[in-house]
């Protein structure tokens, strides 16, 4: 029954967003497709919606689907419907900033207990997608990251490190909106990267923030 709800809510999530995935921008990329990304990863996005970590959910396979687990805030999806759709079904790692859990296992509010959190959804051989930025844009640019990606990549190095850029989410549900704006929406997952011998935290975190920066501006220059 949870496959068939899963199921059914993506396929709602791409017929509200119109959401579509690209993989690679380069390599002939129309040969390409989310079949052929890694089982295991450590997606990261660009963060402009709530809508965000829904739409990528909805977009890859269900083989990855069905192993990913979403970080997300649980000031939003916290609490009734949404709090069980989000532990249940999306199958989110919810995160209640600045206040204790309490009520959810999935969930956490300390910095080092989450790290350790994601850690062990590594180890179990799960997927991870977070959002570097820690707060939501306005879709034009990208933010500075956190350091939590270093931190998942150096503790784990085995995994691929795969960047998602997303646009015209932010036009899609901005800051503040409550019913969606039609527009398509485009996942665009490009190729893992890996912390280069040498390469500091705060190099690496400019890397991964430009390799997704720059699908950004050119989606708001079309």
């Amino acid at each position: 029954m949870t496959r068939l709800i899963r199921e059914l809510l993506a396929g709602l999530a791409r017929l509200i967003t119109g959401a579509r995935a690209v993989v690679g921008i380069s390599d002939e990329p129309a040969k390409r497709s989310v079949l052929d990304l890694p089982p295991q990863m450590i997606l990261y996005a660009n963060h402009t919606s709530h809508l965000d970590f829904v739409t990528i959910w909805s977009v890859v396979p269900h083989r990855i689907r069905d192993r990913l687990r979403p970080i997300a805030a649980g000031d939003y999806w916290g609490s009734g419907l949404k709090r069980w759709l989000a532990s249940n079904i999306l199958n989110a790692y919810l995160v209640d900033r600045g206040r204790g859990s309490g009520e959810d296992a999935r969930s956490s509010s300390r910095p080092q207990d989450q790290l350790g959190d994601m850690l062990a959804i590594l180890d179990a051989g799960d997927s991870l997608l977070i959002f570097p930025e820690g707060t939501r844009g306005d879709g034009s640019e990208v933010a500075r990251f956190h350091s939590g990606l270093y931190r998942l990549a150096q503790e784990r190095p085995e995994v691929a490190v795969v960047p998602v850029a997303l646009s015209n989410l932010g036009r899609m549900l901005p800051k503040g909106a409550v019913v969606p704006v039609p527009h398509l929406v485009t996942a665009t997952f490009l190729d893992p990267i890996r912390i280069s011998e040498g390469e500091s935290r705060a190099e690496f975190l400019e890397r991964a923030r430009a390799a997704i920066s720059t699908v950004v501006k050119e989606a708001e220059e079309a």
